[in-house]
């Protein structure tokens, strides 16, 4: 196996929850000693596997309190011909983070994403009243700032806290329990990823109007029900063709082999301007 064929790039900078579910992608390809390529952004990401500099990548797919995620929406559907080779669910467990050592009362500012920052706006203020928050481009970064500085408490996950060599205070401090995030690892078509038979599958498309007319997402929806199709997500994003123009973004959970998909989305193909097959994966 050459390099290339190890190479994972990722949403970096290391440390984030993107760079833990890479490691747990890796494992389950086999490959124990990854190449990885850090990414600031997730064009970048898409742009390392379309180009061929990386076999795979990982990026955020959907939180359960952001909603998707637009910027791999749009990569998938305008400007990518990479797709899905699984998914994983991880939960979202913020934990309060200091340098080794450091006492809480010497903590002066709280740094983190502002999503980290904004979802443990209760234990900020009841546990550390009073302090400055400062938002940082990723909690990584945050971890990072809290471990070489004792005036400086970091929102991040126990994973940046152990890479970076700073210290737990506080687990579990985000203000709704059940927050998670669905990773996607991708590849060029082709790419195979191992499967095993306790998977779930799901699918997902991207589906392209020939043109705005009313009835088209009632013609969707009920080629899918007539296939007993268990839609999961739809979600409609502007085409950037013009104003008004939307498409559609659906999964289900099924695989695009089943014989009643296979019919399903050949009905859609005669009445729709594209169906795109953005993956037929396991969720593991």
């Amino acid at each position: 196996m050459n390099d290339i064929e190890r190479t994972i790039a990722y949403l970096g900078p290391a440390g984030t929850y993107t760079h833990e579910a890479t490691g747990l992608f890796a494992e389950r390809l086999g490959l124990y000693e990854p190449v990885l390529v850090e990414c600031s952004t997730f064009d970048e990401v898409f742009d390392c596997v379309d180009r061929g500099r990386a076999a795979y990548g990982v990026v955020g797919k959907e939180n359960s309190l952001e909603g998707p995620v637009t910027a791999t929406l749009d990569n998938f559907a305008f400007r990518s011909q990479a797709v899905i080779l699984a998914e994983h669910v991880m939960d979202i467990h913020h934990c309060l983070i200091t340098a080794k050592g450091a006492k809480l009362a010497d903590v002066t500012t709280i740094v983190s994403h502002p999503q980290g920052i904004a979802q443990c706006r209760r234990f900020i203020n009841e546990s550390l009243p009073g302090r400055a928050t400062m938002t940082t481009t990723s909690t990584a970064q945050s971890a990072r700032m809290a471990a070489e500085d004792p005036s400086i408490a970091s929102i991040a996950n126990a994973f940046a806290a152990e890479l970076y060599g700073a210290e737990v205070v506080a687990r579990s401090i985000e203000d709704h329990l059940g927050n998670q995030t669905a990773f996607a690892l991708i590849g060029r078509p082709g790419t195979t990823f191992p499967i095993q038979p306790d998977d779930a599958v799901k699918t997902s498309l991207a589906l392209f109007m020939r043109e705005d007319r009313s009835g088209t997402l009632n013609m969707i929806l009920s080629e899918l029900a007539y296939a007993n199709i268990n839609m999961t997500m739809i979600q409609s994003r502007p085409t950037k063709q013009q104003f008004g123009d939307y498409m559609f973004f659906i999964e289900f959970a099924q695989s695009v082999n089943d014989m009643a998909v296979q019919t399903a989305l050949n009905c859609l193909r005669m009445k729709l301007r594209e169906v795109k097959v953005l993956g037929s994966y396991p969720v593991i």
